[in-house]
């Protein structure tokens, strides 16, 4: 049988990173390949999964770059469109001393964000197990419609959708608020991932975390996960809570760690056979979260001790040997 893929959708873009030089003279930039979604993408692939990204590349020396990344690392281009009409994104990260990142983004003008509803193909949605998207292709009114349209067609196909808010405030215009906009995307979600910073930013117009969890599942949430770096994953169901404790790791850039994780829950959900019509029954048995869960907190924490993003991404191999060490 052939596997069902994991369909992400949203931006591909290049992050460069910054090296400070050894003898004091300028910073060096590293390119590595990126963009949240396409970053899941490559960490499912990398997993053993099937993996789909659909989205608008730009028709330059970058968007071949990526397309090349993301081909190499096994990834399903053939819903994925292109334009010579504007040139792919580009991230500027600058690392601190425990390898917390910051961006700077040139975006827009973007190839990502050109992408428009009839773009989609049908194909895209054949024999998909999940549908993940982020926020960042929310920023602007065309392709949040898009996104939108997106959400639909695969809750309408019965994919089970993902969202990992993935919150960059740099990348909205400063007279946009992205509230309402992310929360329109969250409706259509039956798994969310949240960064603790996300959950606060929810709950500043929610009125609270518990507003903000009550609002998700009486839209179409059925599980949502809180990251929160080293600190243990929450998570909380229609009926359960619980926690989860994280990997140690040596800590060198945490460009990509939340996508890590989210290919690996997803992988791991959607090797399991988890959809829509028995999520709930999967996340009544005991210990069948947990079990994903904790694949997505070894996914994450590998991939904080490389640099990069699409670069960082482990394989199951390694992830299961990380879930093997003793502690």
């Amino acid at each position: 049988m052939t596997p069902r893929a994991v369909v992400c959708f949203g931006e591909a873009l290049v992050d460069f990173l910054a090296t400070p030089s050894a003898d004091g003279g300028p910073r060096r930039f590293v390119e590595y390949a990126g963009g949240a979604p396409a970053n899941v993408a490559v960490a499912v692939a990398r997993l053993g999964g099937a993996a789909r990204f659909v989205g608008m590349l730009g028709e330059d020396m970058f968007g071949d770059m990526l397309v090349e990344q993301m081909q190499a690392h096994g990834v399903d281009l053939a819903y994925a469109r292109r334009t010579a009409e504007a040139k792919t994104a580009l991230a500027f990260v600058s690392l601190d001393a425990h390898g917390e990142r910051s961006f700077s983004f040139y975006r827009p003008p973007a190839a990502d964000l050109l992408f428009r509803t009839s773009d989609f193909d049908d194909g895209c949605f054949e024999n998909a197990g999940a549908f993940h998207i982020c926020s960042n292709s929310l920023t602007e009114p065309d392709i949040a419609a898009a996104t939108l349209a997106g959400l639909k067609r695969a809750r309408t196909a019965g994919v089970l959708v993902s969202l990992d808010v993935n919150l960059r405030p740099s990348l909205w215009p400063d007279d946009v608020d992205p509230t309402p906009r992310v929360w329109q995307a969250l409706a259509f979600a039956d798994v969310v991932k949240l960064s603790r910073e996300e959950l606060d930013f929810l709950s500043a117009s929610a009125g609270d975390e518990g507003a903000v969890r009550n609002r998700l599942f009486d839209a179409n949430a059925r599980c949502i996960v809180v990251t929160d770096g080293a600190a243990p994953v929450q998570w909380w169901t229609r009926n359960d809570t619980g926690t989860l404790p994280t990997y140690p790791a040596a800590v060198i850039d945490t460009t990509g760690a939340g996508d890590a994780f989210v290919g690996g829950w997803l992988a791991s959900m959607v090797d399991r056979g988890v959809d829509p019509t028995n999520l709930d029954a999967f996340l009544a048995h005991p210990t069948h979260l947990a079990d994903t869960l904790r694949f997505a907190a070894a996914c994450g924490a590998l991939a904080t001790t490389r640099h990069g993003a699409f670069a960082a991404m482990p394989t199951r191999t390694e992830a299961d040997r990380l879930m093997r060490a003793p502690t």
